[in-house]
């Protein structure tokens, strides 16, 4: 009998969560609350046009790179249409009454921000080489089995962007250039990691597309997926209540009173809403409040744009514009400064159209000016709140005019949302536009794991491993890979259909040939018989060291009693030895029965 998954959310972790399980054997059934399924991939349409919501293009998609691999292996890449970014420009940064481009490629880029600043050539090819050292540090990000340097990136995990900036770039303008795009992972001053600029650069800069057709793409594909494996997907069934007993998850109830068993719970919402629904003793009030302490990245106000038709050329890079000197700081204003700086892009337009057809804009806010809506419905916020909205709306376009003059006269529509709104479609927590902020200052203490003190609920999503399409996938494979049975089943197949050339021999790797199944049972004997020649002599000493530890109240492995664990992350630790235990080695996953602390070596 299929052992039974509840997924609670059909985000990307959601979607992609029940794609891998139930290709390994699972019976998964996803609870969406809302009539749409996608989270942050949702889609919108008025009059025809459509919007995308939170997902408005992707990187490193080119053939053998890593999130084409990934969506290989989610059977996505069939479904979807890309369109390029401009190779030389597909960032462009507005600042000081000047325009700066990011290319794609290390000589390209460094040309091209050289030809604006000589002075800082060598430097920017420092920056540009420790940028790529560090996101080839991780063994999560960069997809492989090769050794890494776990050192470098636990140091630039502790280190924030401006300061290692100030040490690697002189010239004050070009540091604030290469943090233009901030935006992308609402990058705070003094907090974020140099390690986060790192990965979301490198990701962007090997390769940069929009999604033809819109992000909704990716969640139709998923569930496509996820059904052709006997998979099921529910809307309008928002989760109340994970029911436990005393040791584990039983059953997740949802809000029309239906309650659905499970062998397995995977939460894909903000782990705030996740304690909300658990009342059992298990979880402690001290992680409780650690959890509801952590902060979150700032939220955010669109515009989305409806062009009139054949008026608005289609522009193939994303425009970053800012009023004052520097991009820091821009979630912190006043009305008269708001907006400090925007984010505009165009929807990728149908094929062999020239024209953009629709486009968003996209500025910080704060959802305490939210206020006197909290606890309203979505079309039931009044008059007052149309009118700010629509205040908003104009504030953001006169700015957004200093650069694209006429953009108004181009305009047939315009519609909004706010925090609020991005909070009830998507569930993140105040409206977030990344969930969880990660901070140098917290260091371990502001990740969260994916897994609980109760052994079958485990968590997912932008705030458990990385927001982004790429650190949610990622935070995917880690969250499935603790269940042991689909290691064995991951391990081939991402070996077969992700083109892993380091392919290893796994010890749990099962065997179907009856030479194969012979090999295996010689190859265990000889491990067996190995072993005990090893042990033979300190066997009564680690028996007297087990002996000890028991009385001490310490498990035989050495290692502390479950109560005494934490429930979330591993406090103390670094970041990158957060999750060591994990997956009974990730790294199972591309070949390599090792724990990520020894694939971790110098490139």
């Amino acid at each position: 009998m299929k052992k039974r998954c509840i997924i609670i959310g059909s985000g990307l972790g959601g979607l992609s969560c029940g794609v891998l399980l139930a290709k390994n054997g699972y019976d998964v059934t996803v609870l969406e609350q809302n009539a749409r399924i996608g989270g942050c991939l949702q889609c919108f349409t008025r009059c025809g046009t459509k919007f995308e919501t939170g997902m408005h293009f992707i990187g490193s998609c080119d053939e053998g790179q890593v999130l084409h691999r990934l969506l290989r292996y989610l059977e996505v890449m069939d479904d979807l249409s890309l369109d390029r970014l401009d190779p030389a420009g597909y960032d462009v940064i507005s600042l000081q009454g000047s325009q700066f481009r990011f290319a794609n490629g290390r000589e390209a880029f460094i040309e091209e921000l050289a030809a604006q600043f000589p002075p800082e050539r060598d430097r920017l090819a420092s920056y540009f080489d420790l940028v790529s050292q560090i996101a080839a540090s991780s063994t999560l990000h960069a997809l492989q089995g090769g050794s890494t340097d776990s050192f470098l990136h636990t140091e630039y995990q502790l280190r924030s962007i401006n300061e290692v900036l100030e040490q690697l770039i002189a010239d004050p303008l070009l540091r604030n250039v290469l943090v233009g795009n901030l935006p992308l992972y609402a990058a705070e001053f003094e907090h974020t990691p140099f390690a986060m600029h790192a990965f979301i650069f490198d990701f962007y800069n090997r390769s940069a597309f929009r999604i033809g057709g819109g992000s909704d793409t990716i969640a139709d594909s998923l569930a496509g997926t996820l059904q052709r494996y006997g998979g099921r997907i529910v809307t309008r069934q928002k989760a109340e209540r994970i029911h436990c007993d005393d040791v584990q998850a039983q059953s997740v109830e949802t809000q029309t009173g239906d309650r659905y068993d499970a062998d397995l719970v995977i939460s894909s919402v903000h782990p705030r809403r996740t304690l909300e629904m658990l009342s059992t003793k298990l979880i402690r009030p001290a992680f409780r409040n650690r959890i509801h302490a952590m902060r979150n990245t700032a939220a955010g106000f669109s515009v989305y744009l409806r062009f009139r038709e054949n008026t608005v050329p289609y522009m193939n890079s994303n425009f970053y514009g800012y009023r004052g000197t520097t991009p820091w700081g821009c979630e912190n204003y006043t009305d008269a400064t708001w907006p400090k700086g925007y984010l505009y892009m165009h929807m990728s337009p149908e094929p062999g159209l020239q024209y953009a057809r629709s486009g968003v804009l996209i500025s910080y806010m704060s959802i305490d000016e939210l206020a006197p809506w909290f606890g309203t419905a979505i079309g039931h916020r009044g008059e007052d709140y149309e009118a700010f909205k629509y205040q908003k709306a104009q504030q953001l376009l006169n700015v957004v005019e200093q650069d694209f003059p006429g953009l108004r006269q181009q305009l047939d529509a315009f519609y909004t949302s706010t925090p609020l709104t991005y909070q009830d479609y998507t569930g993140t927590e105040g409206g977030s536009l990344y969930g969880i902020a990660r901070s140098v200052q917290a260091g371990a203490g502001g990740h969260v794991s994916h897994k609980t003190r109760i052994p079958n609920l485990l968590l997912t999503g932008q705030n458990i491993n990385s927001h982004g399409i790429l650190g949610v996938l990622i935070g995917t494979l880690i969250t499935c890979s603790e269940r042991r049975l689909s290691i064995v089943r991951l391990n081939r197949q991402t070996n077969e259909q992700l083109g892993n050339h380091h392919r290893r021999r796994n010890r749990r790797f099962i065997y179907r040939s009856v030479a194969g199944q012979k090999r295996l049972e010689n190859h265990r004997a000889g491990e067996k018989r190995d072993h005990r020649r090893r042990s033979a002599n300190v066997r009564p000493q680690r028996r007297n060291v087990r002996h000890r530890n028991a009385h001490a109240g310490w498990l035989p492995s050495g290692r502390k009693p479950v109560q005494d664990m934490p429930l979330f992350g591993n406090h103390g630790a670094s970041e990158d030895s957060a999750d060591r235990r994990r997956v009974h080695g990730f790294a199972a996953l591309f070949g390599r029965r090792r724990t990520l602390c020894h694939t971790l070596r110098p490139p």
